[in-house]
């Protein structure tokens, strides 16, 4: 057995099972498995499970968007973004789960996409193809294209249907035979498409025309047309510019383009195209993001003097980041981009939806301790943002946040460019693929993480086969421990590397993580406040619930959620931060995701901060420089896990009795 600690995969020579990038295109270390390679256990199978019942398995009963008259069936009914946003996340949510219904009308929704194609390659709503603008000349809309894509490649995935690979050529023939003035509108018009066409939507192409580089890259792998990277090239010249000093004020719009220098890289190889993507979220979280695990302030848009981190961010944007970090995850290899992803997705995506995945919120903050449905609070968009709905309200994020878990769950498990595996996400699953020589293993993964360390990998294989193991040690995790059937593997492992533990592999073998999580303090640079962390996880305040039914009907009720208990709390903390007591619970439930089922939590010294309240705006007030000078006696407060708090105080001010201390200010 050889053990040693990586930075990334080697690449040295290409997967030989999976399809992986072809010359001229960068060696990726890291490859997606199949859709249906990794299947979930645990709470996470049980989200799947949630959802099958809840609003996305049901969502042609809830948004009129998937009614059979919409443009992706033919119809004159709307066809745009909303139906692939919703299919690209329902198609693998079939297959996974094996669900009859689910899976009866998923291929119902892939047989009309593929069947729509015309003569010239164009697919999909005609309303799409030729929109005229007030010049009198035309121009084509991509962008919902560059969605339904990513389900016509799983599907491709899934099934090996020989249909798919003639039909995306067809289509980027089409689109190669686009005039510039019709093709995605020229970058020289900025972002501001409103002096050119009465639908906006059509500029929506503009600023994230590099979401079609992974497809062509994808079919250039399959096919080795060289004229697909001719075409990739096309639509990455043609994605809009940045309007000034950030890269974009839209929230979606950011999380997305922040991405495409590095997703261009793989054709480019120019190193600093991955160090423009790595400058535009830097630079962008710099300011923004002042929140713990990865969100920023966009409520919407990203205002000036709106940083605090009472300013929200849209369940869309959580579920975009996500999908870049899986791209740019294979094509670096960088353990950062899964740090980054576990950040988002199991701090803030849980707190984006109701407990029964009936319902979501358009808006997520760090601090936010009251979600009603009026207008009054302090968001881009006055009105509904914060209450619970399967409604049209929120029409982007109820049909894209079908994305979330599934997509999450297919990022698990990593094929590795040297024939092995890579655990890139840690959660209970079991993946099965081919590594080595070919043959078939299976990997069943035991633990209870994100709420506890500890993970059990046990192989199943029909014969004795050679292959590495890359095991990921996040960035928070120092000390990790490893064990190969019992005997401890004596290996120094870095935070932000992998460990790769090539053997001769014999069926039964077992693998054992332990992952030490402490308790830390995030301090923000701005004002002095911290945040609570241990291990993957932030700490927010834990806030009595109270669920008031606001609208809807009693399948698909509408929910405003108001505190019943304070929340106006700074920590007390000592010079050796000896403040905090961890108290497990138990193993995760099924839905550990809410207050009552937190496995963890954390008490810590606490003084109520009473001037801190609700203003006449109801969103909770900015916070004031620490350390605030506090007469309240300290108190004992119950932390839990961000992503089980709907309401959440998660970036805390410190309270203290120095001299530099100051009270809480009430504005006129």
């Amino acid at each position: 057995m050889k053990v040693t600690t990586v930075r990334t995969p080697e690449t040295a020579r290409s997967n030989t099972h999976y399809a992986c990038n072809s010359e001229p295109l960068a060696p990726n270390p890291l490859v997606r498995l199949p859709l249906g390679s990794v299947r979930p256990a645990g709470w996470l199978k049980h989200q799947l499970d949630l959802m099958v019942d809840g609003m996305i398995g049901r969502l042609t009963e809830v948004s009129h968007f998937l009614d059979d008259d919409n443009g992706w069936f033919g119809g004159n009914g709307n066809g745009w973004e909303e139906q692939p946003y919703w299919f690209r996340g329902f198609y693998p949510l079939a297959v996974l789960t094996g669900d009859k219904r689910c899976l009866k009308l998923a291929e119902r929704w892939i047989e009309a996409v593929l069947t729509s194609q015309q003569d010239d390659g164009y697919f999909g709503p005609s309303c799409c193809k030729r929109i005229k603008d007030k010049k009198g000349g035309f121009v084509c809309d991509l962008w919902p294209h560059m969605i339904m894509l990513d389900a016509v490649i799983l599907h491709y995935e899934a099934t090996g249907d020989d249909r798919v690979i003639p039909f995306m050529e067809k289509f980027f023939q089409f689109c190669r035979s686009l005039p510039d003035e019709e093709f995605i509108p020229p970058t020289s018009w900025g972002s501001d498409f409103s002096e050119h066409f009465d639908d906006w939507r059509v500029g929506i192409q503009g600023p994230r025309a590099g979401d079609m580089i992974p497809h062509l890259h994808w079919l250039y792998n399959h096919t080795g047309a060289a004229w697909l990277l001719d075409l990739a090239g096309r639509f990455f010249t043609r994605i809009s510019p940045p309007g000034d000093e950030w890269l974009d004020h839209h929230v979606v719009n950011f999380t997305q383009r922040f991405a495409y220098g590095g997703l261009y890289f793989a054709q480019s190889r120019s190193d600093w195209h991955l160090a423009q993507t790595e400058y535009w979220y830097a630079q962008h979280m710099g300011t923004w993001g002042q929140h713990p695990r990865g969100i920023f302030g966009a409520d919407e848009l990203i205002r000036p003097g709106k940083t605090d981190p009472r300013q929200a961010v849209e369940t869309c944007a959580m579920v975009e980041f996500a999908k870049n970090f899986y791209l740019l995850g294979r094509i670096t290899g960088d353990c950062l981009y899964a740090d980054r992803c576990e950040d988002v997705m199991l701090n803030h995506f849980p707190a984006s939806q109701t407990p029964d995945l009936k319902g979501l919120h358009y808006l997520t903050a760090s601090n936010q301790v009251q979600l009603d449905e009026s207008g009054k609070h302090d968001h881009a968009n006055r009105c509904q943002q914060l209450s619970y709905s399967p409604h049209e309200v929120y029409r982007c994020c109820q049909h894209n946040v079908a994305m979330g878990w599934p997509w999450y769950v297919q990022n698990l498990w990593q094929a590795t460019a040297d024939d092995g595996l890579a655990a890139w996400l840690y959660a209970a699953c079991e993946v099965t693929a081919k590594v080595g020589s070919g043959t078939d293993v299976t990997l069943k993964q035991e633990t209870d993480y994100p709420f506890r360390g500890r993970v059990k990998m046990t192989l199943s294989t029909p014969e004795t086969v050679d292959f590495p193991l890359y095991l990921r040690v996040p960035r928070w995790c120092e000390g990790l421990n490893i064990k190969v059937n019992g005997d401890a593997v004596d290996v120094s492992a870095r935070p932000g590397s992998y460990v790769r533990v090539q053997r001769q592999w014999a069926d039964g073998d077992v693998v054992e993580i332990e992952m030490p999580m402490s308790v830390s303090l995030t301090t923000w640079p701005r004002t002095g406040a911290v945040t609570v962390d241990r291990g993957p996880l932030s700490y927010s305040v834990k806030i009595d619930e109270e669920w008031k039914s606001s609208g809807g009907d009693d399948e698909w009720p509408e929910w405003e959620v108001y505190p019943a208990s304070p929340w106006n709390y700074g920590l007390s903390i000592d010079p050796e931060q000896k403040c905090f007591d961890v108290l497990e619970k138990g193993p995760a439930s099924d839905q550990p995701w809410t207050p009552d089922a937190a496995p963890i939590e954390i008490t810590a010294r606490a003084r109520r901060i009473h001037n801190w309240q609700l203003g006449d705006d109801l969103t909770v007030p900015p916070l004031q420089v620490s350390p605030i000078r506090c007469d309240a006696p300290d108190e004992t407060i119950t932390m839990i896990p961000l992503g089980c708090a709907r309401l959440r105080l998660a970036c805390l001010p410190v309270t203290g009795d120095s001299t530099e201390a100051r009270p809480w200010t009430v504005a006129d």
